[in-house]
């Protein structure tokens, strides 16, 4: 009972570490960038500024904002499956 909080840090600490990839994605997703125009570490930078509600001069949070959301949503996950577990367990 109660892992919550290890669950938690785990999901966000993977998702964190996983962000570039996730930012890549999101930019082959067509996240405000041209689908094909952008490869390797511009294509992750271009994919977390987008999930970060933008370019920092376009007045987003940028390449942080990005990580922040993919780890805030790393981290509800892991709190998620606690919630999971817990009603499995009874």
């Amino acid at each position: 009972m109660g892992y919550g909080v290890f669950l938690g840090i785990v999901g966000a600490g993977v998702a964190v570490i996983a962000a570039p990839a996730i930012g890549a994605i999101a930019s082959a997703a067509g996240l405000g960038v041209a689908a094909g125009a952008l490869s390797g570490a511009a294509a992750s930078s271009a994919g977390l500024a987008a999930l970060g509600g933008g370019s920092l001069a376009a007045g987003g949070l940028g390449i942080a904002g990005g990580t922040t959301v993919v780890g805030a949503v790393g981290a509800t996950a892991g709190v998620i499956a606690d919630f999971i577990i817990d009603t499995v367990r009874g």
